[in-house]
């Protein structure tokens, strides 16, 4: 009897989505994130030891190191800042890691030009142990929004597994941001158990995790028993290409670039690190996929080589796009992956992946991708143009994305 209650229950609420709209606008008829968010996020890096001052310094090095101007534009605070509720059952911040309070650290992070998003859970406890926002939706949206918060990431730690009750509890919290006076963007993470693809937009997300998190690791070994690595999200979200455009996107989750291996979140499962090659590739992938780019490295000691995948400003015009389309996997090989995208103006980006464990030789002709006619290449990476022709005959490394931007000649 329960089961079918719940089911009829689910009935209605899928019902009552029909009339919701998928996309969100602002009080000005604005498109809420009509390009993929970009930022820096806490998580990876410190896990939840965190404070205003390290987080003051976060944003003090997206702007000095040049990456606001490339487009990141979030301070993403992420599990950890909680200091329970008072009185009145308001959310209060840890006064020990944040004695100024969220909304002076707003207040700083938009000084410098920038956005603040902030973190909570669809349960009683966040996945770290804090206070989280069941049965608060609307007191702790009110409270976000008063702390000036641009952004939410609401995570699924602690919550039954059904469908259904996510779907519930995100539209929830969905309906109390929407109330709550602000334009706060709603990402809802749920890990892609429950296909949030499906339904997510609906309820009143922008964008919604597609995959478990992200370990600092190229992929899976077959004796590892959980963390999963770059080319493991990779084939989840790459199946997804059809759900996402502007307003609504899949999220595979933070860039690894620059960790190294650290210890910490990224480093647990098997997260020994990648090469500089590997983390070129994930932010090529992630950008063709029109992923979320959240940065979790140490942005205020970044290497070269690092710095150079960040703010690589060709291949996050192509992430940037204002079309929306996320990249569509046209060939699908154990050793290589061949992707396209269109973009607004009428070029198309190919990625050329090389999933094997060596470098190797490849030749694409452009016709096995269902493109017709003579194209102007522009390597992304190597930022020059260097053919005029109908395929592409080259070397890639092991475990290597080469990106070209095509211009179709008349």
């Amino acid at each position: 009897m329960k089961h079918i209650t719940k089911v009829i229950i689910g009935l209605f609420f899928f019902a009552s989505m029909q009339n919701v709209s998928a996309q969100v606008y602002s009080s000005t008829g604005q498109l809420l994130s009509p390009t993929p968010p970009m930022g820096w996020m806490s998580w990876n890096f410190f896990g939840d030891n965190i404070n205003e001052k390290d987080l003051m310094e976060m944003a003090d090095a997206l702007v000095s190191s040049g990456m606001k101007d490339a487009g990141y534009e979030y301070i993403f605070i992420d599990d950890g800042w909680q200091g329970g509720r008072d009185k009145k059952n308001n959310m209060i911040a840890d006064p020990v890691k944040f004695p100024s309070g969220i909304k002076a650290l707003a207040g700083y992070v938009h000084s410098k030009g920038l956005k603040l998003g902030i973190y909570s859970d669809a349960a009683q406890l966040t996945c770290a142990g804090y206070t989280a926002s069941l049965g608060f939706e609307e007191q702790d949206a009110k409270t976000f929004a008063q702390w000036d918060v641009d952004y939410l990431k609401y995570d699924y730690c602690n919550a039954p597994s059904d469908a259904i009750t996510a779907q519930v509890r995100y539209k929830a919290m969905a309906d109390a941001l929407r109330k709550s006076g602000r334009e706060i963007l709603f990402g809802v993470c749920e890990w892609g158990g429950r296909q949030p693809w499906r339904w997510a937009s609906q309820i009143g997300g922008q964008l919604w995790r597609t995959t478990d998190d992200v370990r600092d690791k190229w992929e899976k070994k077959p004796t590892e028993k959980w963390g999963v690595g770059v080319m493991d999200i990779l084939d989840v979200n790459a199946e997804l290409n059809n759900y996402a455009g502007p307003g609504h996107w899949n999220d595979p989750d933070m860039l690894i670039t620059g960790l190294y291996g650290k210890k910490g979140p990224s480093g647990d499962g098997g997260g020994v690190g990648c090469n500089d090659i590997e983390y070129q590739s994930q932010f090529s992938l992630w950008a063709m996929m029109n992923a979320p780019l959240y940065a979790t490295n140490d942005l205020r000691n970044m290497n070269n080589a690092t710095k150079n995948i960040l703010l690589n400003k060709d291949m996050i015009a192509i992430n940037q796009d204002a079309l929306g389309k996320q990249a569509e996997r046209k060939i699908k090989t154990a050793s290589w992956n061949i992707f396209t995208k269109p973009l607004a103006n009428g070029d198309v980006a190919v990625a050329i992946l090389n999933r094997g464990n060596t470098d190797a030789a490849y030749v694409l002709n452009l016709s096995a991708i269902g493109l017709t006619g003579k194209y102007e290449w522009y390597d992304v990476w190597e930022h020059k143009t260097i053919s005029k022709s109908n395929k592409w005959n080259g070397m890639v490394k092991c475990h290597e994305t080469k990106v070209f931007r095509l211009k179709l000649l008349k």
